[in-house]
């Protein structure tokens, strides 16, 4: 059984959201369907309230930070956010990927996912969910598909 709340949002963004034509979903039919694919109901549950926030923090939060500031860490992200972590989240505001709300709502949204360890390929997959729901931010989507396909190739090479 599948039992990481990331596991379940990757699947729904794979299985759903990337479709070019998303169907009206009804959440127990969707529930219904997860469960079959091997998922808990408790994980489930975790994974819809995640989104839930997700939507509810696209809604309230506006461009409050000053593009020029520098990010510093409270010991909470420190102890979830390592070395790498924090610096590939550098990277993609550096490269424009991201704003500065934008890593805000991306650090809120990886920590909410209660793991014990948060890695890069988890970092790249919010960040795609939170550009994928968010209005404009299509060329901010593309050059991070673009920077994980060049970095999925380079390990193939």
């Amino acid at each position: 059984m599948r039992e990481s709340v990331l596991d379940v949002l990757m699947y729904l963004f794979e299985a759903y959201i990337e479709t070019q034509d998303i169907p009206e979903i009804n959440h127990n039919d969707l529930k219904t369907d997860l469960v079959k694919a091997g998922f808990s109901v408790s994980e489930i549950e975790k994974a819809f309230d995640w989104l839930d926030k997700l939507a509810e923090n696209n809604g309230i939060i506006g461009d409050l930070h000053d593009n020029a500031s520098s990010r510093i860490y409270n010991d909470i992200e420190i102890n979830r956010l390592d070395s790498s972590c924090r610096g590939f989240i550098y990277y993609l505001e550096q490269i424009n990927i991201l704003t500065t709300t934008q890593r805000e709502l991306l650090i809120d949204r990886l920590l909410a996912l209660n793991t014990s360890e948060i890695n890069i390929e988890q970092i790249k997959w919010i960040v795609l969910m939170i550009l994928f729901s968010q209005p404009g931010q299509e060329k901010a989507y593309s050059k991070m598909e673009d920077l994980i396909f060049e970095s999925n190739e380079d390990f193939l090479h």
